[in-house]
């Protein structure tokens, strides 16, 4: 498929804008470009073309099956658009006075009074932007705790082996070193291995419960104990909140505060249809140390991460879907999306789990000795079922399964299609015996074949050279 700049034709256009009929103000000359700048010249229709073969080269939520594990690509209710398009929300200056933005003010506070009982928590910030931004937020919650008491020595936050990567790149962030202990063999945490390298000097736990195998951890309350009785603090990453929304809460369980990422588990976008939310609840003791605005909120000493209160129409989009679930359809959803992942992990034959019990939302499917028999790797069956209309799971994570593929089917997938993609993954398990070398070139029917991944991601081109 041709570029946008590739079907520029000089002379080509359409304008719609009328006549300025006001004074022109020009800009000062150190301001204005030298030389008008070099964009493609094309007819709306030329325009419309393109985007519209461009968009069918682009797979999501809307076109299939999209189970990436730990990442919860559920279905987005059209209602939720819907209300963040109304006009008063869409037009609003954030500059604007208090008593013209009352209604937004409203829906931050009611967005805030729903999610605290949902997660256990006291008090809410919307200003995080995503959820890697919410988890550093949250640590520096953790860190103000500690320097408000006068608490330097604590220089270490633990993170399991099993975490997400952005959770000891958020602790290196906040300027603490990060300790990192195994996971035990049943895929949860050690806990001789936490009692190890738990003391004087622990700031907090950064844990995810389910964790990133899908696994809801039976000894979380010991774990949450141990760490507070070593005087450190702990954080919930909210990557897998949507298993347990509305049935468990993370503060009953010990933790100190939470992110949420609202694209993941209240079905606001996710990925390129960003922007996102990450926001940030906490138990009563570190309230006073959240993210304020100082326009809105009258504070004068306050942490800020982001201006105003962040990306405020994702949070109308989440609240728009909680109020539609409603006190049942939120736990239910929840319910929906653990039945949908032990279904499938018993369906799909032939791959074995990497842990053979019962699941969350997600499970974790280990071919290392599926390799060893086939030479069919993991990279090989996600390629081979993009052949198959079906978006590829998450491969090779998390790292301490080899050959990994972790699948997330989400709540907003049907029995029937739960049973075709099983179909089809027994379809290739029984390919990789019969054929492997077919597999090892797919996708054979996809715009895009296998690119260099390593070379794409050490050396991008991001830009085109006119």
């Amino acid at each position: 498929m041709k570029l946008i700049f590739e079907r520029s034709v000089p002379g080509h256009g359409t304008e719609y804008l009328p006549p300025c009929d006001v004074e022109e103000v020009a800009l000062p000359p150190h301001l204005r470009r030298a030389a008008p700048p070099k964009l493609p010249q094309l007819s709306e229709s030329e325009v419309s073309r393109h985007y519209t073969q461009l968009s069918k080269q682009v797979y999501g939520v809307n076109c299939g099956f999209y189970p990436l594990g730990s990442c919860t690509m559920k279905y987005n209710p059209r209602i939720d658009e819907e209300m963040a398009a109304l006009p008063g929300f869409t037009n609003i200056h954030p500059l604007a006075p208090g008593y013209t933005t009352e209604g937004c003010r409203e829906v931050l506070d009611l967005a805030e009074k729903l999610l605290c009982p949902i997660t256990g928590m006291d008090a809410m910030t919307f200003q995080p932007a995503a959820g890697a931004h919410g988890e550093f937020t949250g640590v520096l919650l953790i860190k103000r705790y500690h320097d408000a008491r006068g608490d330097h020595q604590r220089t270490k936050i633990i993170v399991p082996d099993s975490a997400h990567g952005t959770n000891p790149a958020t602790a290196a962030m906040c300027g603490y070193q990060v300790v990192n202990i195994p996971s035990a063999p049943n895929g949860c945490v050690d806990l001789d291995a936490l009692k190890a390298v738990l003391g004087a000097d622990t700031a907090g736990l950064m844990l995810t419960n389910p964790n990133t195998v899908g696994i809801f951890d039976e000894n979380i309350l010991q774990i949450t104990q141990l760490v507070h009785e070593a005087g450190g603090l702990c954080y919930y990453d909210g990557a897998n909140l949507n298993a347990i929304m509305g049935v468990a809460r993370p503060g009953d369980m010990g933790f100190d505060c939470v992110h949420l990422n609202l694209h993941k588990t209240f079905a606001t976008p996710h990925g390129g249809g960003g922007p996102g939310a990450g926001a940030v609840g906490c138990k009563a003791h570190l309230a006073r140390f959240l993210p304020k605005s100082a326009l809105m909120d009258g504070q004068d000493d306050h942490l800020q991460v982001r201006s105003f209160h962040g990306n405020f129409l994702v949070v109308v989009k989440a609240l728009t879907y909680i109020l539609t679930l409603g006190r049942e359809g939120i736990p239910a959803a929840a319910r929906g999306a653990v039945l949908n992942a032990n279904y499938l992990m018993r369906q799909i034959r032939g791959f074995q789990p990497a842990f053979d019990r019962i699941c969350m939302h997600e499970f974790v499917l280990d071919l290392s000795r599926f390799k060893k028999e086939t030479g069919v790797s993991a990279l090989d069956v996600a390629k081979s079922l993009i052949d198959r209309g079906m978006h590829p799971p998450t491969m090779y994570f998390p790292m301490i399964v080899h050959e990994a593929l972790m699948l997330e089917p989400t709540e907003t997938e049907s029995r029937q299609t739960l049973d075709e993609v099983a179909q089809v993954y027994g379809e290739l398990y029984d390919l990789a015996h019969q054929d492997p070398d077919y597999m090892h070139g797919a996708p054979h029917n996809a715009p895009i074949g296998r690119p260099d991944e390593v070379r794409a991601a050490r050396d991008p081109v991001v830009r085109q050279k006119l």
